[in-house]
């Protein structure tokens, strides 16, 4: 997915939107491992503990990739779309704070 993500970001610079990732790996240096070798530019949370970290236990995330994409009010308005349908989802959102919905 990371490819997605990255054009992601790259269009929607300047914009209304943020993507932050949660990383589950074993340790914060492998998390740092896999930023600079895939060149993640957004902000990376280190959760640790596979589905039993504190973030993902507190989020229900049973599995990976597990995607929640928020509206400006922080209300989860879908979960687990990926690649066009998760910005097809982000630009409807886009256009209704736009519209001032």
């Amino acid at each position: 997915m990371y490819p997605h993500e990255r054009s992601l970001v790259k269009k929607l610079a300047g914009q209304p939107f943020v993507l932050l990732g949660m990383n589950s790996d074993a340790s914060p240096e492998k998390l740092a491992k896999v930023v600079e070798r895939e060149n993640l530019t957004w902000p990376m949370f280190f959760d640790g503990g596979g589905t039993g970290g504190p973030i993902a236990t507190k989020w229900g995330v049973r599995g990976w990739p597990s995607i929640f994409v928020m509206d400006a009010e922080g209300i989860i308005r879908e979960r687990d779309c990926r690649d066009e349908e998760m910005e097809r989802v982000v630009m409807k959102l886009l256009a209704e704070l736009r519209r001032g919905r």
